[in-house]
């Protein structure tokens, strides 16, 4: 029976191969780490996180215990060497991430302004007259050249012209009158 073996027996036998011994160990362990592991970190969340890491690395991290301490020692200060690394990393991320929010903020502001310029230009455009003279502005606003506005509407290239500008002065009379 298991139960009046060392932990320090056990883990040399798990060190070996011995799953049972691994599943006893870490019955007996299994608390004493994850206490450790909340009262480093205050958080329940980041203690369970914690402890699940350190037992999955544990199998391969056994070959290391020498047996010159206790084994729960030994253990114990891989918990608290996993929390600094955790700790480490996460002040790591909050520095990288710094500013993103107010980035991400910034943007959204800016796709806000956006939208609504181009919402009032569409409903600006919906009074343009005449309507030839949308319909070139909106054919100049899909990308196309003056050149192929004019092969378009079959008119001539001063003729976009004069339209585009046109439309420029009634949108801009429209936003003069609105402010």
């Amino acid at each position: 029976m298991r139960m009046n073996v060392s932990d320090e027996s056990l883990a040399q036998a798990a060190a070996e191969g011995d799953g049972a011994a691994f599943a006893t160990l870490l019955d007996r362990v299994y608390d004493k780490i994850f206490g450790l592991a909340f009262r480093l970190t205050g958080s329940r969340a980041d203690a369970e996180d914690l402890v699940q890491d350190i037992c999955a690395a544990l199998p391969g991290k056994l070959g290391g215990f020498r047996g010159d301490s206790k084994f729960t020692t030994w253990l114990f200060r891989i918990t608290v060497n996993a929390t600094h690394d955790r700790r480490r990393r996460h002040a790591s991320y909050a520095r990288a991430t710094e500013g993103w929010g107010d980035w991400e903020l910034a943007q959204r502001a800016e796709q806000a302004e956006t939208a609504e310029r181009l919402d009032w230009l569409r409903l600006a455009m919906d009074t343009l007259t005449p309507p030839e003279i949308r319909e070139t502005l909106i054919l100049v606003l899909e990308g196309l050249s003056h050149k192929e506005v004019a092969q378009v509407l079959d008119v001539s290239e001063g003729t976009v012209s004069w339209r585009i500008s046109e439309a420029k002065r009634k949108l801009k009379r429209m936003k003069e009158a609105e402010e």
